[in-house]
């Protein structure tokens, strides 16, 4: 049995509905099943228990003071947004105890501690430094966050490179993104991929359904760009010959957010909901319409897992092949979302596709993986 410390900057106990919540808490669980594990987190109110320490969120003036120093020393902004002094002192002070650091995402690694002697895993999920590069191609020029976006790309992408030399183990979401890292750290790369705790068909067909879903935290700017372009691009078209159409959004959302969507009655902002069944059952298709997309798209997985037929956009659709509907234009978006309606028959093989690729990624499977990685004398498949 090992002693394990688990490092997250989202309270995994939240409750809520966030691929990165659910993702910590999945792990945190199936570790405990075989080893100890002291969880410490930033993002709620200060909760002591035996194995779990949370830290409060520093204030607006505190995050923008650790926002600029984080850019003085010329790491990526999102440190300072995300950082707690108590947290990294408990951390440095404690970490001797452990036998294994398990940090979780890229903005928990600077709380690693210098002389730590223990072995070091972090699940970087995905290669945010492209993420962002992607996200500055695809701001107005006119836009300030464009040109931040593109600074934090190169402060994340030195970033990466610093976590490769010093983490023990490295895991990485999708197959495709472990390509681009250097042959020189392949042996500590892991590919363990997001994993899916239900599969339960409610989908089933109607030409009569009105709904199109969209999965997705809004305070994360690729989702909310997408869901802007819906909008304001392929909305309209569709309600011309649909006119009681339905859009209904699901995710964190704040006032701030809120307003800068242009919104009217058949668009549905719901918010966070822990059951979703209904707007599965009342819905056609599930969308994940992203321009700036990397690694696997936990939306997809959501749609699936209900048997919901997907239409994504070329960039989600490269780890899902053809078990998803994609799309070349915002024309051929609009084609595709009509005939899918209708079409009886590709509906429901999309949705036989889906819910057969879907089980591969059974919960106990994939996260089993994590089990065998704290194993430093396991090499994963």
């Amino acid at each position: 049995m090992k002693n394990i410390l688990f490092i997250t900057t989202r309270n995994p106990y939240s409750g809520r509905f966030s691929g990165d919540v659910i993702g910590s808490l999945k792990i945190i669980n199936f570790l405990k099943k075989k080893h100890k594990v002291s969880v410490v987190s930033l993002g709620g109110e200060n909760l002591n228990s035996k194995n779990l320490l949370i830290f409060k969120e520093q204030n607006f003036f505190l995050k923008a003071c650790y926002i600029f120093f984080s850019f003085l020393r010329l790491q990526p902004f999102q440190f300072g947004l995300f950082f707690s002094n108590p947290m990294k002192k408990y951390i440095a002070r404690n970490a001797r105890n452990y036998n294994i650091l398990f940090f979780y995402h890229i903005r928990s690694s600077q709380y690693l501690p210098k002389n730590f002697k223990g072995k070091t895993i972090i699940e970087m999920g995905d290669l945010y430094s492209q993420n962002y590069l992607q996200t500055f191609y695809n701001l107005n020029i006119y836009n300030p966050l464009k040109y931040i976006y593109l600074l934090e790309s190169f402060l994340i992408k030195k970033m990466e490179q610093k976590i490769f030399k010093n983490f023990s183990k490295i895991i990485l979401f999708s197959k495709d993104e472990i390509k681009k890292i250097p042959k020189i750290f392949k042996n500590k790369i892991f590919n363990i991929g997001l994993s899916i705790n239900f599969i339960k068909k409610e989908f089933s067909f109607s030409n009569k359904k009105t709904g199109i879903l969209f999965i997705g935290n809004l305070k994360y700017l690729p989702n909310l760009l997408a869901v802007r372009d819906f909008i304001k691009n392929i909305f309209p078209s569709l309600q011309k010959k649909i006119p009681n159409i339905k859009f209904y959004i699901i995710g964190d959302i704040g006032k701030f957010y809120k307003f800068l969507l242009p919104l009217q009655n058949n668009i549905i902002i719901l918010g966070k909901k822990k059951k979703i069944n209904k707007y599965i059952k009342n819905s056609f298709c599930g969308l994940a319409n992203l321009k700036i997309a990397t690694g696997v798209q936990g939306k997809v997985f959501t749609y699936m897992s209900f048997g919901l037929p997907v239409i994504c956009s070329k960039k989600v659709e490269l780890n899902f092949k053809d078990n998803v509907l994609s799309y070349k234009s915002d024309s051929d978006l609009i084609k595709k979302i009509f005939y899918l309606r209708k079409n009886k028959k590709l509906s429901n093989k999309l949705s036989k596709k889906s819910m057969n690729f879907i089980k591969k990624f059974n919960e106990n499977k994939i996260c089993s993986k994590y089990l065998d990685i704290i194993d430093f004398s396991k090499k994963l498949s």
